[in-house]
């Protein structure tokens, strides 16, 4: 996360490495390189025989991150929900820990071409990867009334999610929308109360960038993953900075954290399983002073859970609340 354009300062820093307890020999992924804030601090401590792998589904985050010659690292163009194939493409089988930094970055914020923010004018696309999906615009153009509703109000937490959408459709039965200064107008003259420091058109962009990058899905599908990639004593550490994302992830390694008990009870002490998971401290967010620094990072909340030696059985992650973390 950056506080302006050109400069970068990865969120909770200090935090996510001491969190991660690197070993100088480990193998380490970051599965949003960004601009590589968090990599270049990992690659500091360690040794030669150490290795990191880092994935980023945007363009220009891979082309920035082909710009470190060291050996002992790559970078992969993927989004979360392949990464046990990019692991493999790597050939890596058990990392020791891997920090997912979520949510949009400050350089794609920052960059008027890319849609993602209200306060600068430019096409309304809000993609990670612009050479995959729909952008949002051409979902605004897609969407009936209920569909944009159910979004902005579930992905946003707009209150007037409804008055939100029947100003969309009215709208673009005049003219397509198509720029970020447009929807923000029209979000502006439909919200009808102003949440202090907040402009009015926050949440529905924030709706309309996870539907479009379909953020919570791939959060959900890379969780797992992680798991199941991680060798026995490894971290996984991941910051979030909404709540929709953050319940996924607290909600997951809670469940992670509980033994996936069989139907045939009741059992000896000896048999019990082990859980997948322990969960390293509480959740963590930002001092005031990286706050003040950098207003970006005071929605951040980093969570952390350390693999334990149980083994891996993919139907475990179902056993465990069926879709309850999911919700």
């Amino acid at each position: 996360m950056s506080t302006t354009a050109g400069t970068h300062h990865p969120v909770l820093a200090v935090e996510a490495l001491a969190a991660l307890a690197i070993r100088p020999e480990g193998i380490y992924v970051d599965g949003t390189f960004g601009r590589g804030g968090h990599s270049r601090l990992i690659l500091e401590r360690l040794g030669p025989a150490g290795r990191l792998v880092a994935l980023d589904r945007d363009p220009q985050a891979v082309a920035a991150a082909r710009a470190i010659a060291d050996p002992r690292f790559s970078i992969t163009h993927a989004p979360f929900s392949a990464l046990a194939q990019a692991l493999d493409e790597q050939g890596v089988a058990r990392a020791h820990g891997m920090l997912f930094d979520l949510g949009v970055s400050s350089p794609q914020l920052d960059d008027p071409a890319r849609g993602f923010s209200f306060r600068a004018a430019g096409p309304l696309d809000m993609r990670m990867d612009p050479s995959q999906g729909m952008s949002a615009a051409d979902w605004l153009a897609a969407a009936s009334e209920s569909q944009l509703r159910e979004a902005i109000g579930e992905y946003g937490e707009e209150r007037f999610a409804k008055q939100v959408a029947a100003a969309i459709v009215a709208a673009r039965r005049n003219a397509p929308i198509r720029t970020t200064r447009q929807l923000a107008d029209l979000v502006g003259a439909a919200v009808r109360t102003r949440e202090p420091g907040q402009d009015p058109a926050t949440r529905t962009f924030q709706a309309l960038r996870i539907l479009v990058n379909r953020e919570l899905e791939e959060v959900s599908l890379m969780l797992p993953q992680a798991v199941a990639r991680l060798a026995p004593g490894g971290r996984l550490a991941v910051i979030a900075f909404h709540s929709l994302e953050d319940r996924i992830v607290k909600r997951f390694l809670q469940a992670c954290a509980r033994p996936a008990l069989p139907r045939d009870l009741p059992l000896r002490a000896s048999e019990l399983p082990q859980a997948l998971l322990r969960i390293v401290g509480k959740a963590v967010r930002p001092e005031r002073a990286e706050t003040a620094a950098n207003p970006r990072a005071r929605s951040a909340v980093l969570r952390v859970a350390e693999r334990t030696a149980a083994p891996f059985d993919p139907s475990l992650i179902n056993r465990i609340e069926p879709d309850a973390w999911r919700s």
